[in-house]
């Protein structure tokens, strides 16, 4: 075995300069195709059988099969419909509900302490 030439190794400990102890895995949003963190990303799964298939999150990552990830943002959501990104991302071709993927993503995104309800109306006068 010939000895290996200085510029084929690697030197230092992190030779792309990004710290993984710390950031720790990256992948990439299927809807704005930018590279981040996994813990910032939503992973999803295709689930169901054959005939009634769902693409369903996983905030656990724990779920059998192929995943994909997501911004938790519905823009992001809206442009990986627009893109038809669901289906490369999991290699299926097909029709799959997105419903519980959109609204896991609507109850995630919205600020905590908000509501889609109206505030209520007080029965009684603030003022007495």
């Amino acid at each position: 075995m010939r000895p290996r030439r200085e510029a084929d190794r690697i030197r230092g400990r992190h030779p792309r300069g990004v710290d993984f102890s710390v950031v720790g895995p990256t992948r990439t949003c299927v809807g704005c195709r930018e590279r981040v963190p996994a813990t910032k990303l939503v992973r999803f799964v295709l689930a169901g059988d054959g005939v009634d298939l769902r693409f369903q999150p996983d905030p656990s990552r724990r779920l059998p099969g192929r995943g994909a990830h997501l911004h938790p943002d519905p823009a992001c959501f809206a442009l990986a419909e627009r893109r038809r990104a669901f289906g490369r991302a999991l290699r299926f071709t097909g029709v799959a509900d997105t419903g519980p993927l959109a609204e896991h993503i609507r109850s995630v995104s919205m600020p905590r302490g908000t509501t889609d309800d109206p505030a209520p109306v007080p029965d009684h006068d603030p003022a007495r």
